[in-house]
């Protein structure tokens, strides 16, 4: 990330992140979060994985708040009309007012749900290229300080995909691909477990609660184009 010293106070607290170091940004989230479902369209997905990918772990953001480039933000999602600033202005809209994870906890035979609403605040003016982002308290856990069950994969294969579907995915075939190389190096997992990690399966009522699509795509036919 490039820090940008506004003056010697800022230059203590604030990094704007940009995207010049895009191909070696990285995401990671706790299986949990993966195994989510993500109740938001593809944009305000896509915006999420980013603020995640600017999370410095070794220097926690405080108050949960991170900075973005404007103008990065509007390149990265190829947004270059004139319209720009309205279209960021309903994707934010869109991740406040209709976006959040339901996230699914399980021990044994009892579980807990929770509903996030992943980043309740979004600010930025007129006059400089900076956009505040803070992160909801109650999803942090689930991004920062992961010393196990959590899944690591490069912000710019997400960026690339072009539905919320391939990215939910994508996230779930690299939870698993994670696992089986970790295990297949390290062990701790008997031979077929191991072999369950490299060749994944999932029931299709499974993939369509994952997806969100339990009452879409009914025939199986639009299931497997729309989704699959």
């Amino acid at each position: 990330m490039l820090i940008i010293p506004k003056n010697n106070e800022e230059k203590k607290q604030k990094v704007v992140c940009t995207l010049n170091d895009l191909e070696k940004r990285k995401v990671v989230e706790h299986n949990d979060l993966i195994t989510s479902v993500a109740k938001m369209d593809k944009v305000p997905l896509k915006i999420f994985e980013l603020a995640v990918s600017c999370i410095d772990t070794e220097n926690l953001p405080k108050d949960n708040i991170i900075y973005l480039s404007k103008a990065e933000l509007f390149t990265f999602f190829d947004v270059s009309d004139n319209g720009k600033h309205s279209r960021f202005k309903e994707a934010i809209e869109k991740m406040q007012k209709q976006a959040f994870f339901e996230i699914k906890e399980v021990e044994g035979q009892k579980y807990n749900i929770k509903s996030i609403v992943p980043i309740p605040t979004v600010a930025w003016n007129n006059y400089n290229d900076e956009v505040l982002i803070q992160f909801n308290q109650f999803i942090m856990p689930y991004l920062i300080d992961l010393k196990k069950n959590f899944t690591q994969y490069a912000l710019s294969d997400v960026m690339n995909l072009n539905s919320k579907y391939s990215i939910i995915l994508y996230k779930w075939l690299s939870m698993n691909y994670n696992q089986y190389e970790h295990y297949s190096v390290k062990g701790g997992r008997r031979e077929n477990q191991v072999e369950t990690y490299r060749n994944p399966s999932i029931k299709i009522s499974e993939l369509r609660s994952l997806t969100d699509t339990i009452s879409e795509y009914k025939d199986m036919s639009n299931f497997t184009k729309r989704v699959l």
